[in-house]
């Protein structure tokens, strides 16, 4: 039994699934939506929440640690540059995610997620 156990594995090793998950929420930041599925639409939303939190943050420790997951150094930047901007007078709920229906190939349920 998987108690107190948190995540989706994807059925992917540890570092296949964290590299994935990283460029999800930088292309995401990067081109303001993306298409993908529904379990992995679920995981990355809190993280791009984060990162766009840091970004209003804006130390050069909250710089740092986003550069540390984003894996471009233009995303960064825009982050704390336009979207910080963006979202300053936000409290939270930067991203949306939209249920499009099952894929045509296996039926795996897809979602759009995007930027408010």
């Amino acid at each position: 039994m998987r108690h107190h156990v948190s995540g989706r594995r994807f059925n992917r090793s540890n570092g296949h699934r964290k590299m994935m998950v990283r460029t999800l929420v930088t292309d995401l930041l990067k081109h303001g939506y993306v298409k993908t599925t529904a379990a992995k639409a679920r995981t990355i939303r809190p993280i791009a929440e984060k990162m766009v939190t840091l970004g209003k943050k804006g130390s050069l420790h909250d710089r740092r640690q986003a550069s540390a997951f984003i894996t471009e150094d233009a995303v960064v930047r825009s982050v704390f540059d336009d979207l910080a901007d963006r979202y300053k007078d936000r409290p939270g709920g930067y991203t949306r995610m939209i249920k499009l229906g099952p894929r045509k190939g296996d039926a795996s349920e897809m979602a759009l997620v995007e930027l408010v």
